[in-house]
């Protein structure tokens, strides 16, 4: 969940949601250079619908009852090796 967050959410955030969820829809693990132009046209128009729907929706009444990937500290971590 991205909605509620403080900070909120950030540009890369919403980013890695856009492609986790384009690559569940499409059922691609891997982006190959036949699907590159297809895969990255649908993740920013997806990463532009979020954005638009964030700014959109009220603000929570609570905070999301979990904390995204990219804000753990294990992911980070991991990031930040290589």
């Amino acid at each position: 969940m991205l909605r509620g967050l403080e900070p909120p959410a950030t540009q890369e955030e919403i980013q890695a949601a856009a492609v986790q969820y384009v690559r569940k829809v499409a059922g691609i693990s891997k982006v190959s250079d036949t699907t590159r132009e297809a895969f990255d046209a649908a993740v920013a128009d997806v990463a532009a619908a979020t954005t638009r729907l964030l700014e959109q929706l009220p603000a929570r009444k609570q905070p999301p009852p979990t904390v995204p990937p990219l804000r753990r500290p294990e992911v980070i971590a991991r990031l930040h090796q290589g």
